[in-house]
């Protein structure tokens, strides 16, 4: 049964975007197909029943990243050399997206994560400025913002906190303004990347101002409690994805991203006793290979009920999955390596026409920004160009 949820009416359901990122990839033996044999796979497998609605790609990657886990700081922006000494990301593509279509909800974009890792690649928003965009682990805090409206004495306080916010930006770019004036190349530099994120700060307490008095949509599901255990990583990622599927059937936004990392966890599976991120370094050992197997095919997993979570709601003749593009993959094209190059990634719904499998040249790679270009416009938004793209991305034409 699906909850009850209210939401504004609309001739024209809206394209969303979801993006899934995996800290430490998949193992590519596992899953990708073989040429020519369709979307078939031991992974692949176990999503069977969405075939027709996914694509998988192969020979895909952002040129001059590298190898290690820093390359995944760059999955959703492209930014070359993340190992420079001087590197600055760049706007990630979820932003790009919700400066152009997240006036039209409450949350122009929505950052999450099944926990904080502290490690290196823990990134996968990141502003105009360059600065990364922190992520949401608990589906309480989150279900709360989502669908749990204030006392009236609460909302008085969260408008003084607003407007004492801008206030506190006048006075910074006021100062920051006077140290312009007598700072070095290298200095303005520095200054214009911190105005920048002051900028962006002001247009989020102004959209803030915006929505504190327009009412938050009403859910029949009821407020989840967090799971403290990082080891029940999956269970968390579940509960993370049934939020993900309210806020999307609510509209309360349209960009949304999830990253699901296992560093540091040992998951809560059947015949797992290790932690994740040894495992990705397994030197080809057969019984650390079958471990983290186990690992991988829950994730997949979790994808399969997700997208089947979207089937199942109907909106305007179609369904949710069909109105929202599921980007799924990793950063890493193989952890046990580092590589950063042939990524494992799959396209689900968006009303697309999935062909099963693209496949693209292993040594020299297809822009993955192409397929960002792609998106973008599928959401309606006019792009024909991000990061290292070259164009659009053939194949997906509806």
């Amino acid at each position: 049964m699906q909850p009850q949820v209210s939401r504004a009416s609309e001739p024209t359901p809206p394209q969303r975007m979801v993006v899934i990122h995996l800290e430490s990839g998949l193992m590519p033996q596992f899953f990708f197909p073989q040429p020519e044999a369709g979307p078939t796979s031991p992974y692949l497998d176990l999503i069977a029943d969405h075939r027709g609605q996914f694509t998988v790609f192969s020979g895909m990657s952002h040129p001059n990243l590298g190898a290690g886990h820093e390359a995944t700081n760059c999955f959703l922006t492209g930014a070359p050399n993340p190992l420079a000494k001087n590197f600055r990301n760049t706007q990630s593509l979820d932003q790009f997206a919700a400066e152009r279509i997240g006036h039209d909800t409450r949350f122009p974009s929505l950052h999450l994560s099944v926990q904080n890792s502290g490690a290196l690649s823990d990134i996968l928003a990141v502003s105009r400025a360059g600065v990364p965009i922190p992520a949401e682990t608990s589906v309480r805090r989150l279900y709360r913002a989502l669908f749990v409206e204030g006392t009236p004495a609460e909302k008085t306080a969260t408008l003084r906190r607003i407007e004492a916010g801008g206030s506190v930006l006048d006075l910074v770019l006021d100062k920051a303004g006077r140290l312009e004036r007598g700072a070095s190349s290298r200095d303005r530099g520095r200054l214009d990347q911190y105005f920048s994120s002051v900028r962006e700060l002001e247009l989020r307490l102004e959209r803030l101002r915006e929505w504190e008095d327009r009412p938050k949509p009403v859910v029949a599901y009821p407020e989840p409690a967090d799971i403290e255990d990082k080891n029940r990583v999956v269970e968390k990622a579940q509960l993370m994805g049934e939020l993900i599927r309210l806020a999307l059937q609510t509209d309360s936004t349209r960009c949304i991203t999830f990253y699901i990392s296992t560093f540091h966890v040992v998951p809560n599976l059947p015949g797992v006793r290790n932690e994740t991120h040894g495992l990705t370094h397994h030197g080809n050992e057969p019984e650390k290979i079958a471990e983290l197997r186990r690992i991988e095919e829950a994730q997949m997993g979790m994808l399969g009920s997700f997208l089947h979570s979207l089937r199942g709601v109907e909106e305007a003749g179609s369904s949710l999955l069909n109105q929202t593009m599921v980007l799924f993959g990793s950063g890493l094209g193989s952890a046990n390596s580092h590589s950063s190059v042939n990524l494992p990634l799959i396209l689900a719904g968006g009303g697309f026409r999935h062909p099963g499998h693209l496949a693209f040249n292993q040594q020299q790679n297809e822009p993955l920004a192409n397929l960002f270009v792609t998106m973008l416009q599928r959401m309606g938004i006019e792009a024909d160009a991000f990061a290292s793209s070259t164009g659009s991305l053939r194949g997906l034409e509806a």
